[in-house]
């Protein structure tokens, strides 16, 4: 039996060529009482082989990966690939439009929403609706994130360690063939409602990445996207080409990296200005000052100073400088040796 959803596609994901489209996602509005939101999607098949699906816009203020899936679904034609890719350039529509992390229109999180739900508002209808046509279709989920607005990271790309081993063990060589500068195994502080919880429970192979920030782009993240997505298309055999490595590109080989402890992650206790004293990629050892918190209304107060809790590398800090007690600070992770 087929799921029922209240969302339409003027994309036949079964039929062959490259086709541009879009989702038509119910929105009754004061302005448009039957109204709809059309989410661009693009399908690019050339008969039976892997099917690989790109998201970028997850959070609406991360603009590395719909630059990059934009550029390459421009480029690419269905005779020079086998199998299937489907882009959805800007996941979470609504946010991306505005520029915002969250939906405007409900105010939710896509990332904290999957399952789904048919009947919800807009975001979890987004999100049911790849649960239940786009996911089962897959063999590959690859999930482009950077830091937005708040965040700014190292380029990284992740995979998950979930109990599934031979899943783990694939979505780790795919993150390794995407070939960003480092590649981390993650730990989710809260899993539930993500994405790629989601796409591992479906036994389906899932790749996040973490690229840059800042709420904008530069030439380097996009070409760190675009040449992971190719070689993502290599690594499954959907363009015949072969996956290039850091070392071909004349580049410093990855950093294999994991987050072992929860105290890789730092996050405020106080309301201030932060001020990092560490640049990304710094090396760092337990009890080593990365920031402080200066106290604007009383500047005859010394700063609040925060230390590292584990041994590593910054890899990933606040990019905003006004902090309220729990916003994330850094992130410190070890190389895995």
């Amino acid at each position: 039996m087929t799921k029922k959803t209240k969302i339409s596609s003027t994309i036949d994901y079964s039929k062959d060529g490259k086709h541009f489209g879009y989702l038509s996602i119910p929105h009754s509005t004061n302005k448009s009482g039957w109204g709809s939101i059309h989410m661009p999607i693009i399908s690019i098949r050339n008969g039976k082989g892997p099917v690989a699906v790109f998201t970028g816009g997850n959070h609406g203020d991360e603009y590395e990966g719909p630059i990059g899936l934009m550029n390459i679904a421009r480029s690419l034609e269905a005779n020079n690939i086998n199998g299937q890719i489907i882009i959805i350039p800007a996941l979470n529509y609504p946010a991306f439009m505005a520029g915002d992390r969250v939906s405007p229109i409900d105010g939710l999180n896509m990332n904290r929403v999957y399952p789904g739900k048919s009947d919800g508002s807009i975001t979890p209808m987004i999100a049911d609706y790849l649960t239940t046509k786009i996911i089962p279709l897959t063999d590959i989920l690859v999930d482009i994130h950077s830091g937005g607005k708040t965040m700014m990271f190292s380029p990284l790309s992740t995979y998950q360690n979930v109990p599934n081993i031979g899943v783990n063990q694939k979505a780790k060589e795919a993150a390794l063939a995407f070939a960003a500068p480092i590649c981390l195994e993650i730990v989710e502080l809260d899993p539930d409602g993500m994405l790629d919880t989601a796409v591992a429970k479906m036994g389906k192979i899932f790749v996040g990445t973490e690229l840059g920030g800042g709420g904008t782009s530069t030439p380097t993240t996009v070409s760190i996207v675009e040449t992971g997505i190719k070689n993502i298309l290599s690594h499954f055999n959907i363009i015949n080409e072969k996956p290039k490595t850091r070392e071909e590109m004349g580049l410093e080989p990855i950093k294999r990296m994991h987050m072992p402890d929860p105290k890789s992650f730092t996050f405020s206790e106080d309301t201030g200005v932060y001020e990092a004293l560490i640049e990304l990629d710094a090396s760092v050892k337990i009890g080593d000052i990365i920031g402080q918190i200066h106290f604007p209304e009383k500047p005859e107060r010394n700063p609040i100073t925060y230390k590292s809790g584990i041994e590593g590398i910054l890899i990933g800090r606040t990019h905003k400088a006004l902090v309220s007690p729990g916003d994330f600070l850094a992130l410190v992770a070890q190389e895995i040796k």
